[in-house]
């Protein structure tokens, strides 16, 4: 009985924050949610909390903070106020005030390069990833539009080499239910680019054509949507490397922007199994035209 009630709270979890990348540029009113997931406020808002580690306000403001991040890099023409309304701020008083608590800086500053040497900051506490000077200028990218992926998943707060253990509970339970055909999927819920590394979180996650009997893992959706997709070679350190240039060189020139969806590896070969800790990985990074 724990295990189906814990299941059906990780669902409505999921299914909230759905919910929100659907509609992060709108005024998100919270009865109305509940009203579509048929569940009292009190009752969401304490699930969401325990499924999420942080409560659902505090979640569609970073939602819309990070997208803000990537629209005032990619859309030059557009006003801040204009940004703001993008990302569901009425104000643009209260969106400078928010965005300078989460950013410390405006979001003038942040246009003006800011968001290269704020990136570099977090990089920077990285180990691997500040000693490395890989160069992806030579990636191409190929725009498709992937279909929704079911996929079952663990949940981890904070983008280091931690993350091991969890692939290796996934790898502990792809052989309990005997699969050989299944994809690894690495979500990053967080941009990590842009969110201190401690306060990231990440998914790992395992899509499978086989259902597996009897989980006690937990299972959500990606949702289709239009990506940019890049296949890419490394070691471990250089998937940030990877992601900062995606979002700061490659898709400011590109003509297109970022959505709210979270970008995903597909794993050929998952670093945080390898005991090279080498990944060979197809990247993608959600896109929109402007």
């Amino acid at each position: 009985m724990k295990k189906t009630t814990q299941l059906l709270h990780c669902q409505l979890a999921n299914d909230a924050l759905y919910y929100i990348y659907q509609y992060i540029e709108c005024d998100i009113n919270i009865d109305i949610l509940c009203s579509e997931l048929k569940i009292s406020r009190f009752h969401l808002q304490r699930l969401f909390k325990d499924q999420m580690g942080r409560n659902i306000y505090e979640t569609i403001k970073s939602i819309r903070l990070q997208k803000a991040s990537s629209l005032l890099i990619t859309n030059k023409d557009s006003t801040i106020t204009e940004i703001a309304n993008m990302c569901g701020y009425s104000s643009q008083t209260s969106f400078i005030r928010v965005f300078k608590e989460r950013f410390n800086m405006t979001p003038t500053a942040w246009k003006k390069d800011g968001y290269r040497l704020y990136s570099n900051q977090i990089l920077s506490t990285s180990p691997t990833a500040s000693l490395s000077n890989v160069d992806f200028k030579y990636l191409e990218a190929e725009i498709v539009k992937q279909p929704e992926i079911k996929a079952y998943y663990i949940r981890h707060r904070g983008y280091s080499k931690e993350i091991k253990k969890i692939w290796q509970r996934l790898q502990a339970w792809i052989y309990t239910h005997d699969l050989d055909n299944y994809q690894s999927i690495g979500i990053y819920h967080d941009n990590p680019v842009v969110t201190p590394l401690e306060e990231c979180y990440y998914i790992a996650a395992i899509s499978t054509k086989k259902e597996p009997k009897n989980t006690s893992l937990p299972s959500f959706t990606i949702p289709s949507s239009i990506y940019a997709k890049f296949e890419v070679k490394g070691k471990y350190g250089e998937i940030l490397k990877l992601i900062q240039w995606a979002y700061h060189e490659w898709l400011p020139s590109s003509g297109y922007e970022t959505s709210t969806l979270p970008s995903y590896t597909l794993f050929h070969k998952n670093h945080f199994l390898e005991q090279d800790e080498y990944f060979e990985v197809e990247y993608f990074l959600p896109i929109r035209l402007k």
